[in-house]
């Protein structure tokens, strides 16, 4: 699992680049086949681009705490979970992460933040009650590493502007259903060049809610086993981890306020249905975020 670091790190520039591409072509062609704009469709398509995913950057922490409207941890009330993430964060040699708990009976959490230095960790108060010590400092320290590896950034932004794209699309391909003629007449004029041009972007619009669920998947699955194995360096305990994911795949609650456009943040799919805890569950593992439960456990009992 070790190993394979160098590979995700160059998956995951790609991942970057097709992301932005994504939204990129989304944006162009409803530029060009709904507001007629010619060349000056590509142009606005980067400049949309850039502000949609430099603003996710530099709020990405704050929108994903707004959603799941968490509270900040005090010492007073949450003095374990507290005392787990200091332990944590001196052997990993990184700055405190800010700790909010999310009232919710679901077991699950999550890590944000555009860098170590904002790094942000979230647990529910499900998560604080089932677990016992040394399952959740096995959670804690998955989500601390994340932050290290910078996976909270990739995640959140790339959310955000899928979703973004993913909701672009949708609105133009209504418009068109709806009777919206777009560029029929430019369309016309401009002969078969013109015709294959509006075919593709019509295309490309049906088709972006498959891509953009590809490109989350393609992204969170990168990343999961390796912040498990992170999380044994920090812990020396791969069993921690490993039992916190049973009982975690084990749950059939499902968190409440979960947001299609960071599913991919959390440990364990939000989704209960779509969590593969069992065996054989291959339909529900082709359309989650996130590796089978089993297939992970197995690889941190494994691990040499």
């Amino acid at each position: 699992m070790f190993q394979a670091t160098r590979t995700n790190k160059a998956k995951t520039t790609l991942i970057v680049v097709g992301v932005f591409l994504f939204f990129a072509a989304i944006i162009y062609a409803i530029s060009f086949f709904f507001l007629d704009l010619g060349i000056f469709a590509a142009i606005i398509a980067i400049v949309i681009s850039f502000i949609v995913s430099f603003a996710a950057f530099w709020n990405s922490d704050k929108i994903v705490l707004s959603l799941h409207k968490a509270r900040p941890a005090t010492p007073e009330q949450d003095a374990k979970l507290n005392n787990i993430l200091e332990g944590l964060c001196l052997a990993a040699g990184l700055p405190k992460p800010r700790l909010y708990v999310i009232q919710d009976p679901a077991l699950n959490a999550f890590a944000t933040g555009r860098s170590p230095k904002k790094g942000v960790i979230c647990v529910t108060t499900g998560l604080l009650e089932r677990l016992d010590y040394y399952q959740l400092e096995g959670v804690v320290a998955h989500e601390l590493a994340h932050i290290r590896n910078y996976d909270t950034l990739l995640q959140t932004v790339a959310g955000i502007v899928i979703g973004s794209a993913i909701i672009a699309a949708d609105i133009a391909a209504r418009t068109m259903l709806w009777g919206g003629r777009g560029r029929s007449r430019s369309s016309s004029n401009s002969g078969k060049g013109g015709l294959i041009i509006v075919a593709v972007g019509l295309l490309f619009m049906i088709l972006a809610p498959l891509a953009g669920q590809l490109l989350k998947m393609a992204l969170s699955r990168n990343r999961e086993f390796l912040a498990d194995a992170t999380a044994v360096e920090f812990t020396r305990n791969p069993e921690g981890l490993a039992g916190a994911l049973e009982v975690l795949g084990g749950s059939t609650l499902s968190m409440r306020n979960a947001n299609n456009a960071t599913e991919g943040m959390y440990i364990v799919t939000p989704c209960a249905e779509l969590r593969g805890s069992k065996k054989g569950s291959k339909k529900k593992n082709l359309f989650s975020t996130h590796p089978p439960i089993p297939a992970r456990v197995e690889a941190l009992r494994n691990l040499r």
